[in-house]
């Protein structure tokens, strides 16, 4: 069940339709062309906009779904920790410690991590890095807490470490059978995520349906136990000034999860939930959106009025900006 779209918005021949534009001196310079969906707490569709039923990948977005499937295999994480392992981090001194004590506690190193080498997301921790002489690491990588979540899970269960990131593993089995019940829907397409992690495509409406399942689970359950440690340790799912956790900090009981190529989701302690996908993967126009949906569900912040445009700029100062397309979204 679709909204109805103006015809400003007709889709562009993938189902996508033009969501944001950059303007630059008041002249349109660039569209912005996605997909976004609302979703009720019973997981129906309130509002879509473009294609909401093709699959995607939702890249990190799926990644409270792996915590909660890994969780529940045994991997014993709790409170900062657990956060983490549903983690995008940025690498900060904290993340890093926290993913080396994880690993620790289940008689692994470093080494073990299934993840490629990276440096830090955030700039201070990348140049200390950098500034010591050290390079790209396992533990720098952004997803390594979600590889220690793995990884602990295994040796709690007995399954082999080696093999965890084969999608015939028992682990990562787990994680397809808790996203299909969290979405209503099976993975229409398994790819391998830019971490090296299985990956499970779902529509953007499935997509939205799981996150408001996990936010709102029952108290005890594994998707409970992931979503409210995400919501308690905002910093740790993502890092210092970075847009997740600066929403949930302003927004306490708002669950938040970005993922790669213009991926975005939220979703309301009651489990309305919404989902976005950027057509061409800009990061750029995905604030915009999500804080224009989030404030037509009542948010309202200073956090929320700052993500909901950014400038152009031209010779170091404003000249423009990046919104959602003025009439464009059906409320």
């Amino acid at each position: 069940m679709s909204a109805s779209i103006p015809e400003s918005t007709a889709p562009d021949g993938t189902g996508a339709v033009p969501l944001v534009r950059v303007v630059r001196n008041g002249l349109t310079e660039c569209v912005h062309h996605g997909s976004m969906v609302i979703t009720a707490p019973d997981g129906s569709v309130r509002t879509a906009v473009g294609d909401v039923t093709s699959p995607v990948f939702p890249r990190s977005s799926n990644k409270p779904f792996q915590a909660a499937a890994s969780l529940a295999c045994g991997s014993g994480l709790s409170g900062a920790d657990l956060a983490l392992s549903a983690a995008s981090h940025s690498g900060e001194p904290e993340h890093v410690r926290r993913v080396l004590g994880i690993l620790a506690g289940a008689g692994l190193t470093e080494d073990d991590l299934g993840c490629p080498p990276d440096l830090p997301l955030d700039d201070d921790a990348r140049n200390a890095v950098i500034a010591a002489g050290g390079g790209p690491a396992r533990r720098y990588m952004n997803c390594s807490g979600k590889h220690a979540g793995m990884l602990a899970a295994c040796v709690a269960s007995g399954w082999n470490t080696a093999g965890y990131l084969d999608v015939d593993h028992p682990l990562q089995q787990a994680v397809a059978a808790r996203i299909t019940d969290l979405a209503g829907e099976a993975p229409a397409t398994v790819g391998v995520d830019g971490c090296g992690a299985p990956l499970f495509s779902l529509s953007l409406a499935g997509l939205a349906r799981a996150f408001g399942r996990a936010a709102a689970a029952p108290a005890g359950s594994a998707n409970r136990a992931v979503t409210d440690a995400m919501r308690a340790h905002p910093a740790m799912v993502a890092g210092t000034g970075r847009d997740d956790t600066l929403l949930m900090q302003a927004h306490p009981g708002l669950l938040v999860k970005g993922g790669a190529e213009g991926v975005h989701c939220a979703a309301l302690a009651d489990g309305t939930a919404i989902a976005l996908k950027v057509s061409d993967g800009a990061s750029r126009a995905r604030m915009p959106l999500l804080t224009a949906a989030l404030a037509h569900l009542g948010l309202a912040s200073n956090a929320l009025d700052e993500l909901a445009t950014s400038p152009v700029l031209g010779g170091g100062r404003p000249v423009g900006v990046t919104e959602v397309i003025p009439g464009v979204l059906p409320w």
